[in-house]
C-alpha cells in the first residue's frame, strides 16, 4: 500500500505480514520510484495496481487559484499516469490496473472544475491504456464510487450531505468496504478492459 501519510504503515501492520505500507507522494517521481522499489524488493512483481489517491479543491473559475487547479490535476490525473508508467515494467502479463473515478467526472457541477476535469481525464486515460496495454494482456478499468464517507467527504456540511443522500435511490451513503468489493471483482475480471463501473447506489441515474 502506498499513501501520502504515515498512517499507511500502521494500517499495513494491522493487516499482517503479507502487507507493506510505504509513504509515497504520487506528485513526485522520485517518491514513486522509491516506493515501487520497496514493493519490488518485497514481492518481485505486481499483479494489480489500484490508483486510489485523490485530492479535492474547488471554487468558481473566476476565483479559483491556478495553483489549486494544478495540484488537483497533479494528484488525480498526472499521479495515476506516473504510477502506471513507472509500474508497467513490473506488472505481470495478465495483470490488472484499476483507476478510481468519481461521479462528477461525467457531470457538470459548478465549482468543481479541477476535480471534474481530472476525473473525466482519468476516464479517457483508462480507455486509451485499455487499448494500448491489451497486447500485454494487462486490463485497465475504471471504478466510479458514489457518495462514501471518507477523509475527503468528511468536510461536507450536514445539510449538503442530506441533499446528496436525497438523490441516491438506495437512500444512503456507501461503505468503503462496498467499494473495495467491486474493485477486487473488477481486478479479477479476466475479460473486462476499458470498462467504466459505477458503484454509487444509483446516484448517476438521477443526475
Amino acid at each position: 500500500m502506498l499513501a501520502r501519510n504515515e498512517d499507511v504503515m500502521a494500517e499495513a501492520k494491522r493487516l499482517g505480514d503479507n502487507a507493506l505500507g510505504v509513504k509515497v507522494d504520487i506528485t513526485r517521481q522520485e517518491s514513486i520510484d522509491t516506493g515501487l522499489a520497496r514493493i519490488i524488493d518485497q514481492w518481485g512483481s505486481i499483479d494489480i495496481l489500484v490508483n486510489n489517491a485523490g485530492l479535492h479543491k474547488g471554487g468558481l473559475i473566476g476565483s479559483l487559484p491556478f495553483e489549486d487547479w494544478q495540484s488537483v490535476l497533479d494528484t488525480n490525473l498526472s499521479g495515476p499516469f506516473r504510477m502506471i508508467k513507472s509500474a508497467l515494467p513490473h506488472i505481470n502479463r495478465g495483470g490488472s490496473i484499476v483507476n478510481i473515478g468519481a461521479v462528477v467526472g461525467g457531470m457538470g457541477f459548478a465549482g468543481d472544475a479541477p476535480y471534474g476535469a481530472s476525473k473525466n481525464g482519468l476516464k479517457g486515460l483508462t480507455r486509451v491504456l485499455a487499448v494500448e496495454l491489451a497486447r500485454q494482456a494487462i486490463r485497465v478499468n475504471l471504478v466510479i464510487p458514489g457518495f462514501v464517507m471518507t477523509e475527503m467527504t468528511g468536510a461536507i456540511s450536514d445539510r449538503a450531505r442530506e441533499k446528496i443522500i436525497e438523490k441516491i435511490p438506495l437512500a444512503r451513503t456507501g461503505e468503503p468496504e462496498e467499494i473495495a468489493e467491486v474493485i477486487c471483482w473488477v481486478a479479477r475480471a479476466r475479460y473486462m478492459t476499458g470498462a467504466v463501473v459505477p458503484v454509487d447506489g444509483g446516484l448517476s441515474c438521477m443526475l
